[in-house]
C-alpha cells in the first residue's frame, strides 16, 4: 500500500471497515470502494434500486461516479465522490429528539433496505449526520446483500448505539447521553441494564432489547470461552422474523419520550434585563455584523435556543451550528426547527468548559470542537460573563480559545453592574479585578483587531466585531 501524499489524506475515522475507506484530495472528499464490496456496491447501485430510493428519499448522501486513481490500488474496485456534510456532529452531542430521529432513519433504511434485498451491517450512530435540519446516512458501504436465514448482524450495535442511550435519557436522566463519549462503540448492554429503573423490565420491548438481551450477551460470551458457541453462530432468522424484529424496534423507539422541562437556560429569554427596544437593537447589530463578516460557517457558542443563531444564519445566507451546554435549550431549538423545516440550523449539546475531545484509536477517529473548525464566524453572546466569573477562565485564556476557533468573532460585553453580572456575584467573593472593559481588550487585542465596538442601547453592554490577527 503507498503513502498518501501531502495533497491527498485518508480520514482517520474510516479505517476499520474492509469495504472502503474516505480520503481527501486536494480538498475534495472521496470513497474509495475496494473489491471485496464489488457484488454489494453493483447490487446497491441497479437501476431503480436501493440507492435511488434512498436517495430520493433524503435518506443517503448521494454521490458521483469519480475517476479510478485509487490511494491503495491494490485493494481498489471504484472511486465515488460523496456530498459533503458542512459539519461532522457526534452522538453524545445530539438532542434526544436528534438521537432518536437518527435511531428511526437506521431502522427505516433497514426496512427499505430488505424489501431490495439487501441489509445494514453497520449500524453505527456515527454513519448518521444531519444535513439540511434532517439526519440522514453518510456510509455508502454499510449495506449489504441479506442472506435469508442470517441473524442481523448489527442488531446488538443498534441497541448499544441507540435503543440503550435512548432509553437512559428517557427513563433515568438525560446527561447519561454522555456515556456514548466514554463508550465509542455505544453502551454496554449490561451496564443500561443496570443503570435502568426496575420498571422497564415490566415493558416488554425493553426486557427483550435490552435486558435480556444483556443476559444473552453474557452467556454466548461464556459460552465462546468454553468452546460452546456453534449453536448461537448457525441460528436462522427468517426474514419475515427479521421484519418484525425490525418493526417492534421501531415500536420502541417511538414510545421513548422525554419532556423538556424549563430550566435556567430552557427559559433564558423570558429573564433578561433587555426591553424590547434594547433586544431589537442587539438584533438589528448581530445581523449587521454577521453580514460584514460574510461568513461561509457560522459558530453560535451559547447559543440557548437558536434565537440569534437564527438571525445570524439568515443575515449572512449560510448555515450555523447552535452550541450550547442545557440540553432543554439544545432539544427545544432542534424541536423548533423541525416544526419550522428549517435547513439551516444545527442544534448540538456543548460544554465549552470541557468540549468534544479527540477520540477513538490513536486519538483521531473523533474530532475535536477545535479541529473542526476554525469557523468564519464565531458568537459568543452574553457567554462571557459565564465563562470567567462562573468558571474562573482568565480574559487571556478565552482570547486564545476564540482565536483558535472563530476568523472573525462577535463578542457580548456584560459589565459587573449588569443584573446578570449581580447574580452570579451574589453567592461568591469578586475576585475578578481585571473583569472590566479595559481588561478585556487588552487580552482580546493581543489576538484580534478590534473592528467595532458599540454600546447596546438600553442597557449597559457592549457588542464587539473582531477579526483575528495572522
Amino acid at each position: 500500500m503507498r503513502r498518501s501524499t501531502p495533497a491527498e489524506r485518508r480520514l482517520p475515522s474510516s479505517f476499520r471497515d474492509p469495504s472502503g475507506f474516505l480520503f481527501q484530495r486536494d480538498g475534495t472528499l472521496f470513497r474509495q470502494v475496494n473489491e471485496v464490496y464489488r457484488e454489494d456496491f453493483q447490487r446497491l447501485m441497479r437501476p431503480d434500486g436501493l440507492y435511488d430510493r434512498l436517495v430520493s428519499d433524503r435518506l443517503l448522501v448521494r454521490h458521483e461516479e469519480a475517476p479510478k486513481e485509487f490511494v491503495d490500488p491494490e485493494l481498489g474496485f471504484t472511486v465515488i465522490a460523496p456530498e459533503r456534510v458542512p459539519f461532522i456532529s457526534y452522538p453524545y452531542e445530539w438532542s434526544f429528539s436528534q438521537l432518536k430521529d437518527a435511531a428511526l432513519l437506521t431502522l427505516q433504511i433497514q426496512r427499505l433496505a430488505m424489501e431490495h434485498d439487501m441489509s445494514l451491517k453497520d449500524c453505527s450512530a456515527y454513519n448518521i449526520q444531519f444535513l439540511e435540519g434532517r439526519p440522514v446516512l453518510i456510509d455508502t458501504l454499510s449495506l449489504e446483500r441479506y442472506e435469508e436465514g442470517k441473524p442481523w448482524v448489527a442488531y446488538r450495535q443498534f441497541c448499544q448505539h441507540f435503543l440503550a442511550p435512548l432509553a437512559l435519557m428517557s427513563y433515568q436522566d438525560v446527561r447519561l447521553s454522555q456515556l456514548l463519549r466514554v463508550y465509542i462503540d455505544g453502551v454496554p448492554l449490561d451496564l443500561a441494564s443496570k443503570l435502568l429503573p426496575s420498571r422497564t423490565k415490566w415493558k416488554f420491548s425493553l426486557l427483550t432489547h435490552l435486558h435480556l438481551h444483556a443476559g444473552s450477551q453474557k452467556r454466548h460470551a461464556d459460552d465462546a470461552a468454553t468452546g460452546k458457541s456453534a449453536k448461537a453462530r448457525d441460528a436462522k432468522i427468517s426474514k419475515f422474523r427479521l421484519t418484525a424484529l425490525v418493526d417492534n424496534l421501531q415500536s420502541t423507539v417511538r414510545k421513548l419520550e422525554w419532556k423538556p422541562a424549563g430550566t435556567e437556560w430552557g427559559d433564558y429569554y423570558a429573564d433578561t434585563n433587555y426591553d424590547d427596544q434594547s433586544m431589537a437593537k442587539k438584533q438589528e447589530l448581530v445581523a449587521r455584523l454577521a453580514a460584514k463578516a460574510k461568513p461561509q460557517s457560522v459558530w453560535d457558542l451559547g447559543a440557548n435556543n437558536g434565537h440569534f443563531s437564527r438571525i445570524a444564519a439568515e443575515a449572512a445566507g449560510v448555515a450555523a451550528v447552535a452550541f450550547d451546554i442545557d440540553p432543554v435549550a439544545v432539544e427545544k431549538n432542534y424541536r423548533q426547527i423541525q416544526s419550522d423545516q428549517r435547513k439551516d440550523i444545527l442544534p448540538l449539546v456543548l460544554d465549552l468548559t470541557n468540549p468534544s475531545p479527540s477520540l477513538g484509536w490513536h486519538h483521531r477517529e473523533r474530532d475535536s470542537l477545535a479541529e473542526r473548525g476554525p469557523a468564519d464566524l464565531v458568537m459568543g453572546l452574553a457567554l462571557i460573563h459565564h465563562l470567567a466569573i462562573s468558571n474562573n477562565l482568565p480574559f487571556d485564556h478565552l482570547a486564545r480559545f476564540f482565536h483558535d476557533v472563530g476568523k472573525s468573532v462577535i463578542l457580548e460585553f456584560v459589565p459587573k453592574s449588569d443584573s446578570q453580572v449581580r447574580k452570579l456575584l451574589a453567592t461568591r467573593e469578586d475576585i475578578f479585578p481585571d473583569y472590566h472593559e479595559e481588561g478585556f481588550e487588552a487580552s482580546f487585542g493581543q489576538w484580534f483587531e478590534i473592528e467595532e465596538r458599540i454600546s447596546i442601547e438600553g442597557s449597559e453592554r457592549t457588542l464587539y466585531f473582531l477579526r483575528r490577527k495572522d
